[in-house]
């Protein structure tokens, strides 16, 4: 099925719903605002718009999925020489390689293989029913029958199955954070909005399909179904953005077509020399097969699944769950890691962070929701709360005009209601002030004035314990002081004077400069029996301002700081407001010079994709963006060189979070949307985990170069060693080594050890260095002349050794098991020098002891191979005298020891 392109809110011929009443916008859906729909037009919608569920696209078949392994440019030449190997009746080579080609293709084939679950969790995350206006009547039906024109209705605790255009908001607000980014409640109306282009966020007088309603009542008008709604958007936005090769990926697959047109041009080369001498077209053949087997590293595509996977448990155990082995090592290539800020780099739990009372200014101490903390001054003294009356009214005002509960849950302090409104509840509990305390005191709620959208303000009056009745309030403060006829300060009220509401607006500006959101407390007595409940906020005296917000996590500057050693930028993505995002990049040092840049999503529109381009580089917050924000942000930061890790919790980050190199989820806050739309899941949700992350990437990587290596240095002296045969040794070479010999040594006496490289420990300085670039070849750092050199060497004295037993007059096999042996030993000693960039000189052989294992069992597997009837039969080797193994292992251990050697002496990188 396909996934319409159409998206919401495209150019329509009417304006957008939130821009007009809504009784204009039941006109253009023909819906009575009392009525709602008639069945029969309900019927014709249905018939217009289809069902109101999310769309998917066409799933792979696994049975393809399978088929698309065998792609491989390693896998395919491999099983070209299997059928040319059956075609020459060399049935045991044949059937050796073909096994070889379908345990590297179940592999791969299982380590893709998983369901396309993102667009399944969205539809989870739908309503199941929904109350609708039919005929007059509200009746519940399924919501996959909703139809736009529909009347819904909201209580707290609805899932919102529609987009819908709000009719009536009590006291209603929405849980938008999975879609709009936005850390708190939305609180909702109904009034036009002007702005035709307000970020998604910022419409507040509609709702969303798959939000929650968290508080109040509301009906709406459905404005749009299925996989028109925002929802359906980013359902479309992530149908359509394709998983990025990672740079390991596209490494691999440069690495192959190098190998395949290395293996190709020697082929040819021996051919030709072959028919220039007059060789035998089937010992061509024969040599073919050996020279193909000895070209390829069969074990490459296993060996990097299973170092993966071993890198993959690591990171587990430091709370990074890889769901993509490939991502694993993308972490490493890392230059760029695009930061959600709520949850990420923040607690995600609202603080109050510092308080003005009674002319007096405090920082408080904590975090989060936990209740230790304290009020400190200016002079870095505690509160005392007995003494400090201002201060405790002021508390006491917050802890009780609240709906919100401080609460214990397995053992961590927690919210429950508004966390704004629970910030007010631990600031008081830091000082020992609560609601329960004042209600043991007898204080009374005598009638509540809820907050709402309109009045942006709550309060209650009260009646104190010796018969007085106050009104106590809080709300913004704009609306309290323009409501104040007086400010509380030292034990008296003071008149509000233009002098004093500067000094108050002087104090709001402060704490908004710091991005903290304000909120003022203020009360009036009301025993003088005038009191207006249709208006009861009249008079009042203001008493404090807190100064709240959701701060970051005390372990993230470090992190920061590390990635920026590392060479690893850290840019903020979020759907917050400019002002508290650049606070927050400030105070955690991504944002530390001038030059560095604050965008906002209303700027990127105004952008092409070349001006973004031009701005990424120095860019360090995005604010205020939208789901097609991130992902145009992304794809200009790969455009210009970037590997983005992108991290997200939301509906919202979904397409980015796919779209990016690596995408990262938040494992605890997350939705399971982002999570199965991310390569990597952080099970604590915390930004240094990322950066360790980042550290066990990039160790990997090191580790699969080392093995690469090791295994291209026994390619190119199986190569050579064939080479050295046919050149040197006239018309009628003999093959030094056979195919099976070839697979052995690269799948057993040299696999073994080689995978073993997977367990090194990460280099002093691997944090200090730059990310490597996205094009970067495998082969940087002088790799390709260290493997040329090194297997050129191994093959010459395998050659040697050959050529030697053939001169003392030993058989065939012998002089085969020879050279066997010699590249055995060779690579044995050559892996503990292919463990660092220096010499095995300047490292403690004992410093993996899983290396000295698998040294181990090479060495017994290779005595079976060489010395046993089994070995014989499959392998074609020859037992030896113990003076020939001890012989071919000393010129073995010439290459690396000599080599290294020079190395030391003259410093020689190359080498």
């Amino acid at each position: 099925m396909t996934v319409p392109t159409e998206t919401p809110n495209a150019t329509r011929a009417t304006p957008p719903p939130w821009t007009r009443t809504a009784e204009t916008v039941g006109a253009t859906h023909q819906t009575d605002i009392d009525h709602g729909l008639t069945t029969a037009l309900a019927a014709k919608k249905q018939a217009e718009h289809g069902p109101n569920k999310l769309v998917e696209g066409d799933a792979v078949s696994p049975f393809f999925l399978f088929l698309e392994q065998f792609k491989s440019p390693l896998l395919i030449i491999l099983m070209i020489g299997a059928a040319i190997s059956f075609y020459t009746q060399h049935y045991v080579d044949a059937v050796a390689i073909a096994v070889i080609v379908l345990i590297n293709a179940v592999i791969s084939f299982l380590q893709e293989y998983r369901a396309a679950q993102s667009l399944a969790a969205l539809k989870d995350m739908a309503a199941p029913m929904a109350m609708v206006k039919r005929d007059g009547t509200w009746i519940e039906i399924p919501a996959v029958d909703i139809v736009p024109g529909d009347l819904l209705r909201f209580k707290a605790g609805d899932i919102i199955a529609a987009d819908v255009r709000f009719t009536d908001a009590a006291r209603l607000a929405v849980d938008e954070a999975a879609l709009t980014g936005e850390s708190e409640p939305v609180d909702k109306h109904t009034l036009p909005i002007e702005d035709a282009n307000i970020v998604l966020a910022d419409r507040l007088n509609m709702g969303f399909m798959s939000t929650k309603v968290t508080n109040g009542t509301g009906e709406g008008i459905v404005t749009a179904t299925g996989m028109q709604t925002e929802v359906g958007h980013i359902a479309h936005l992530m149908a359509t953005a394709e998983d990025p090769k990672t740079p390991l990926q596209l490494r691999i697959e440069k690495l192959s077509k190098v190998l395949i047109g290395a293996a190709l041009a020697v082929v040819a080369v021996v051919i030709g020399i072959g028919i220039f001498q007059g060789m035998d077209m089937t010992e061509m053949l024969n040599t073919a097969i050996s020279l193909s087997v000895a070209a390829i590293p069969e074990g490459l595509p296993t060996v990097v699944t299973i170092v993966l996977t071993l890198g993959s448990q690591r990171m587990a155990s430091n709370n990074a769950l890889a769901r993509k082995l490939s991502s694993v090592e993308t972490l490493g290539t890392t230059s760029v890691i695009c930061s959600d800020k709520t949850g990420t780099l923040t607690q995600n739990q609202m603080q109050v962070m510092r308080a003005w009372a009674g002319g007096k200014t405090w920082d408080v101490t904590g975090e989060g929701f936990d209740p230790n903390g304290a009020f400190v001054d200016a002079q870095g003294n505690e509160a005392d709360i007995r003494k400090e009356f201002d201060l405790r009214q002021m508390l006491n005002i917050s802890a009780y005009c609240n709906d919100a509960d401080l609460v214990t849950v397995d053992g961590r302090a927690s919210v429950q209601g508004n966390p704004t409104e629970g910030a007010l509840v631990v600031a008081a509990a830091k000082v020992g002030l609560s609601r329960d305390r004042l209600r043991e005191r007898n204080v009374q709620t005598l009638e509540s004035f809820p907050f709402d959208s309109t009045r942006k303000m709550m309060s209650l009056h009260v009646q104190t314990p010796s018969g007085e009745k106050f009104l106590v309030a809080k709300g913004a403060p704009d609306v309290i002081l323009n409501r104040a006829k007086g400010v509380w300060m030292n034990g008296a009220v003071h008149p509000l004077t233009d002098a004093m509401r500067a000094e108050v607006e002087a104090v709001i500006d402060d704490f908004g400069s710091r991005a903290l959101r304000t909120l003022a407390v203020a009360y009036r007595q009301t025993d003088d029996g005038i009191f207006d409940p249709t208006d009861p906020e009249q008079d009042i005296v203001l008493i404090g301002i807190h100064g709240i917000m959701d701060p970051p996590r005390p372990e993230v500057r470090d992190a920061v700081s590390d990635a920026t050693s590392a060479g690893i930028r850290t840019v903020m993505i979020t759907g917050d407001h400019a002002k508290t995002a650049q606070a927050i990049a400030e105070q955690i040092g991504i944002k530390t010079r001038d030059d560095q840049t604050v965008h906002t999503g209303a700027d990127l529109d105004q952008m092409s994709d070349e001006q973004l381009e031009a701005v990424v580089p120095n860019a360090a917050v995005f604010a205020r963006v939208t789901p097609e924000h991130k992902l145009r942000i992304v794809s200009a930061m790969q455009n210009t060189g970037e590997v983005a890790a992108m991290t997200g919790d939301g509906v919202n980050d979904a397409p980015a979070l796919r779209k990016a190199d690596i995408g990262v989820a938040m494992g605890i806050t997350g939705t399971s949307v982002a999570k199965d739309s991310a390569a990597l899941v952080l099970l604590d949700d915390n930004f240094s985990t990322i950066v360790k992350a980042v550290k066990e990437g990039r160790r990997i990587y090191d580790n699969l170069l080392k093995f690469v290596r090791q295994a291209l240095t026994a390619n190119v002296a199986e190569v050579s060693t064939i080479l050295f045969a046919f050149i040197l040794m006239g018309a009628d070479p003999l093959m030094p080594l056979t195919p099976l010999m070839i697979l052995w040594v690269n799948l057993v006496s040299d696999g073994i050890p080689a995978l073993a490289l997977g367990f090194e420990k990460a280099e002093g300085d691997i944090m200090q260095r730059k990310p490597r670039a996205r094009d970067e070849d495998i082969f940087a750092g002088g790799l390709k002349q260290r493997i040329l050199i090194r297997g050129l060497a191994v093959g010459a004295v395998s050659y040697w050794a050959f050529q030697e037993a053939l001169s003392l007059n030993l058989d065939l096999e012998t002089a085969q098991t020879m050279a066997f042996v010699t590249i055995m030993f060779a690579q044995l000693w050559h892996v503990f020098d292919a463990r660092t960039t220096t010499t095995l000189f300047r490292k403690s052989p004992f410093g993996n002891p899983k290396l000295l294992m698998a040294v181990g069992l090479s060495l017994a597997l290779s005595a079976v191979a060489v010395f046993t009837p089994l070995g014989h039969f499959v392998l074609g080797t020859a037992s030896l005298t113990p003076q020939l193994l001890l012989g071919c292992a000393f010129v073995a251990a010439l290459p690396t020891l000599v080599l290294s050697g020079l190395k030391e002496i003259f410093g020689w990188s190359w080498l």
